[in-house]
């Protein structure tokens, strides 16, 4: 009797029972977005900008990864950069040259409590001559004003043109903003002088 041939079990199919292969495309990078201000500043003031043979403008684009180009005829500046916090930072330091700092000064800005600030001293001022004298009372004789505010409050300032600018971290901005603002509206200079030597009292004990 023929025997019956017996079934012989099939060995499994690696390739045929493997999971599907899924084809992955690979991401195009996003293009990095970019930003841009433009401001104009007073043609006077574009030269202390470049710096001479255009190192200041060279550091300030380094340190704050941005591109400037700068219009010496007209004062206009375009501030370019892609990254957003340094552009703008960027900006307020070219303001502030812009505004009578000079460049060291103006840097200080890159520190993380530091603002600029503008007071308009048109603002106050009734006429020509009401915006002279002005002047003069945040001046002080002999720059006496503007040393007692800085030394009592650690903020740099510059009275240029119409303005008076302020630089420095933000508590002590305030408190020399307001040491301005009540010399531009006629408190005496002692009153100030007084106020602020508290603050500064205050200042230590926190």
């Amino acid at each position: 009797m023929a025997s019956t041939p017996r079934k012989g079990r099939s060995k499994k199919n690696t390739v045929l029972d493997a999971p599907p292969v899924v084809a992955t495309k690979i991401a195009t990078p996003l293009p990095i977005e970019e930003f841009s201000y433009e401001l104009r500043i007073p043609r006077e003031r574009v030269a202390v900008l470049i710096g001479k043979k255009g190192e200041t403008k060279r550091q300030l684009e380094q340190e704050t990864q941005t591109q400037l180009a700068i219009d010496s005829g007209e004062g206009e500046i375009e501030i370019t950069g892609k990254d957003a916090l340094l552009l703008y930072l960027c900006r307020e330091i070219v303001r502030a040259i812009g505004r009578g700092f000079n460049p060291e000064i103006a840097v200080q800005l890159l520190k993380g409590d530091y603002a600029f600030e503008i007071i308009s001293i048109v603002d106050y001022a009734r006429n020509a001559n009401d915006l002279e004298r002005l002047r003069g009372r945040v001046i002080g004789e002999g720059g006496k004003s503007r040393r007692t505010i800085e030394d009592l409050t650690g903020v740099s300032m510059c009275i240029f043109g119409k303005t008076v600018g302020l630089i420095g971290p933000g508590e002590n901005l305030t408190i020399a903003r307001r040491a301005v603002e009540s010399l531009l509206t006629g408190s005496p200079h002692a009153h100030v002088y007084r106020w602020l030597e508290r603050k500064r009292r205050e200042q230590r004990i926190l």
